[in-house]
């Protein structure tokens, strides 16, 4: 990610290592995120996410020896307490009581955390169709987790990390969440660290993103540095051996929309001129890169 002050680093961790057992879940993992950022955490299932989302809300030691690891300045395990007044976690496993209305988790909330704001939740939630009145166990999934967020959200918080929001939603859903965190918690000072497997749906929104795999993180990068750094190049089929000669990250196909197809290839940095004149330079998606970053060696997406 770009540079930034000291003053405005939110998350530092350096050399981090989560363990359960002799399982290495987080694996030497060294990044930072500054205010003002919606930071992306990919990988695929059991990279490591959750786990070191967890690390950094004191859910899980980390224990001496693994790493360093701060989240607004505070060490997360022994300072939970007081990190939790100021960052705000919604696990992918996240329930609301189903006896309780709406109204009785505002009330419930105000006792309990200091820096809620009962009139902030209830203006969040007249964006939604979450009635005050209306008791949890008759919302459906995503009238949940617009509440949910409606209540984390009037948290003055300065973090909020998010593992799977959207898990299960529908696509309307997911697009109201969205739209919810990005106009109502984001104003540039405070950042979202955001775990989702629907990536082509939230690459508008990032400015970072971090890449987990099999615990190790392979990229650390804001997208407007990712755009500088990886190039795509369309080309047609009869030139693939020469592309595939230059060594690119990922070959792959891609579609028009209209049934048909062609072919592309990712590099790290610029290739070679004469690769360059076999084909267009295009803009590879968030989604093609991770691939490209995290498939086995093997996998090649133009066999398929």
């Amino acid at each position: 990610m770009n540079a930034a002050e000291p003053r405005d680093l939110l998350v530092r961790a350096s050399h981090l290592n989560v363990r359960y057992g002799a399982k290495l879940a987080v694996d030497d993992v060294s990044f930072t995120i500054p205010k003002g950022r919606v930071v992306g955490l990919l990988g695929h299932n059991g990279a490591g996410k959750s786990s070191l989302m967890k690390a950094m809300v004191g859910l899980v030691d980390v224990g001496q020896g693994a790493g360093e690891l701060t989240v607004l300045g505070m060490n997360p395990r022994p300072q939970r307490a007081q990190l939790l007044e100021q960052a705000c976690y919604i696990p992918d496993v996240a329930i609301l009581p189903r006896w309780a209305r709406v109204s009785d988790l505002i009330s419930l909330m105000s006792g309990l955390h200091p820096r809620f704001s009962a009139d902030r939740a209830r203006a969040l939630l007249r964006r939604t169709s979450v009635g005050l009145n209306d008791k949890v166990k008759t919302l459906s999934k995503g009238m949940v987790v617009q509440a949910h967020l409606a209540l984390v959200a009037a948290i003055d918080a300065k973090l909020m990390i998010l593992d799977e929001p959207t898990l299960g939603l529908d696509v309307l859903s997911r697009k109201a969440f969205y739209e919810m965190l990005i106009d109502e918690w984001c104003d540039g000072e405070r950042s979202v660290l955001i775990s989702t497997h629907q990536v082509e749906e939230i690459e508008s929104l990032l400015s970072d993103v971090l890449m987990l795999n099999e615990g190790k993180l392979v990229l650390s990068i804001s997208l407007e540095d990712m755009e500088k750094r990886f190039v795509g190049v369309s080309h047609d089929a009869a030139v693939a051996e020469q592309i595939a000669a230059a060594h690119p990250l990922l070959r792959y196909r891609t579609g028009s929309g209209n049934g048909q197809f062609g072919n592309a290839a990712i590099f790290d940095g610029p290739p070679p001129a004469h690769v360059q004149a076999l084909g267009q330079r295009i803009r590879p998606s968030l989604v093609d890169l991770f691939v490209a970053l995290t498939r086995k060696p093997e996998l090649d997406r133009t066999q398929f």
